[in-house]
């Protein structure tokens, strides 16, 4: 599985980004999907996640209410729409996918989003 992320940048606070993540390869076989960040000196957290089944979405409290992920099942596509973004979003983006069976991770590259104040 091959995850290709787009969409970073530079925003003010207060803005909008959208994050793209298309998945390739033997997609079939994932799971969820989901998008973490990692800011400078911090370790990398989770930002949100949906599952491939039924669509299931979670959130880290920090974004709950300005963040919204979504798919296009046939397009495998998943997006993370960034709203009221802040200084303290300022981070890299990897997109994530979890393959059941042999619980293995995937990981984007990353996308750099950057908040100014």
């Amino acid at each position: 599985v091959q995850l290709v992320e787009s969409g970073g940048g530079l925003v003010q606070a207060g803005g909008s980004l959208r994050l793209s993540c298309v998945a390739s390869g033997s997609t079939f076989r994932i799971n969820y999907m989901g998008w973490y960040r990692q800011a400078p000196g911090k370790q990398r957290e989770l930002v949100a996640a949906i599952t491939s089944g039924d669509g299931t979405t979670s959130y880290a409290y920090a974004v709950k209410g300005r963040f919204t992920i979504s798919r296009d099942k046939a397009q495998n596509t998943v997006y993370l729409q960034m709203n009221n973004l802040s200084p303290e979003d300022t981070a890299v983006y990897y997109c994530h996918a979890h393959e059941g069976g042999v619980e293995y991770d995937y990981w984007g590259q990353g996308t750099q989003v950057t908040v100014s104040s």
